[in-house]
């Protein structure tokens, strides 16, 4: 299965696609020179890209957790990237409300993985006959993932790709089983690997989320080897100045090093 986002072409052995940005928009500046810096890196290395940052963290750990600029405000900040630099963007919808809202901006929906077996969610964002990425819950196995497609293509859209980020291992802790990535491809769609979410501490901060963004490159690097369509990576200029998921997150000068390790592994195997 192949699913296509203006001229990116995700599975069926095409390139893997490289899906990056801040976690959340924080603010024009930073949102637009990464997005500039991330299209030249992947431009450089060769791999296909699609600008992601959130316009609403809308399941955070504390009250007091920054969330965003809302749908209003991002979607505008979105779509102005879209067009500056002739990009396609994504962005994670939360309610049936604001799918059909988002669908008119974005080029892909994205579901986030504490949503994933929201029935009416899933069926509207497929309603909207754009691309949509499922991120697989964290509490769910692999297999699971089939009624998520089901539900999905059930009003005909097939435009569907799912993300592994990672399965909950104890408390503020994740681990990721590579069976997964193959199990889930065996359904027919293309599989995403969430490289930064997946080396969330959910929680693990107390009042936020911590991470290891120290293991971002192995978990990666071992991800292309086992077989995936792509690879989502959180990115930013300054990460532990970042307003969200600062711990997990990649900086912005360490990616292109390691997106050319990753199209080296992607070429041997081919």
């Amino acid at each position: 299965m192949e699913v296509a986002i203006e001229n990116i072409r995700i599975g069926n052995g095409n390139l893997p696609v490289i899906i990056a940005g801040p976690c959340v928009i924080e603010n024009e500046d930073i949102t637009f020179y990464t997005a500039e810096k991330l299209k030249e890196v992947c431009s450089r290395v060769g791999l296909p890209f699609i600008f992601k940052s959130s316009y609403d963290k809308a399941n955070r750990t504390s009250l007091s957790s920054y969330r965003g600029p809302g749908i209003d405000r991002g979607l505008k900040i979105l779509s102005d990237i879209k067009g500056k630099f002739d990009i396609p963007v994504i962005s994670d919808v939360h309610s049936v409300d604001e799918a059909k809202h988002a669908a008119e901006v974005l080029d892909a929906l994205q579901i986030p993985a504490f949503l994933c077996r929201q029935t009416d969610l899933i069926i509207e964002a497929s309603k909207t006959g754009r691309p949509v990425n499922i991120k697989k819950g964290q509490f769910l196995a692999p297999w699971d993932v089939k009624n998520i497609i089901d539900k999905f293509v059930s009003v005909g859209n097939k435009n569907l790709f799912i993300t592994e980020r990672g399965a909950s291992f104890g408390y503020n802790n994740l681990v990721v089983d590579y069976r997964a990535f193959p199990i889930m491809r065996s359904f027919g769609y293309p599989v995403i690997f969430d490289v930064t979410h997946s080396l969330q501490l959910p929680g693990g901060q107390g009042s936020c989320s911590g991470g290891q963004r120290e293991f971002a490159e192995p978990l990666a690097r071992a991800a292309v080897a086992v077989g995936i369509d792509g690879l989502f990576m959180e990115v930013h200029p300054e990460p532990d100045r970042a307003l969200c998921d600062g711990p997990n997150m990649i900086k912005l000068s360490d990616l292109e090093r390691m997106l050319n390790t990753i199209k080296a592994i992607y070429e041997l195997l081919k």
